[in-house]
């Protein structure tokens, strides 16, 4: 994490084009609603575009994908 500044609500509002900069250059921007954190504007990571399919082959979905699941592990979900 780099640089953190902290903002309240009202100055990000006011302010939201020069904290988008900010984040973009790689600082940290933590919005405050009365003094706590509530969100954090960072910098997107732009990574190498998402090839599709290269997957393909390596796991077919089974034909009960969708069926019912067993008793004894529905059971612990409703714990």
């Amino acid at each position: 994490m780099g640089v953190v500044s902290e903002y309240g609500v009202h100055e990000a509002k006011t302010n939201l084009s020069k904290l988008l900069k900010r984040a973009a250059a790689g600082e940290d921007v933590v919005i405050t609603r009365s003094g706590r954190a509530v969100a954090r504007l960072v910098p997107v990571k732009n990574g190498s575009p998402r090839k599709l399919g290269i997957d393909r082959g390596v796991f077919s979905v089974p034909e009960d994908f969708d069926a019912p699941l067993p008793d004894e592990i529905l059971d612990v979900f409703e714990r």
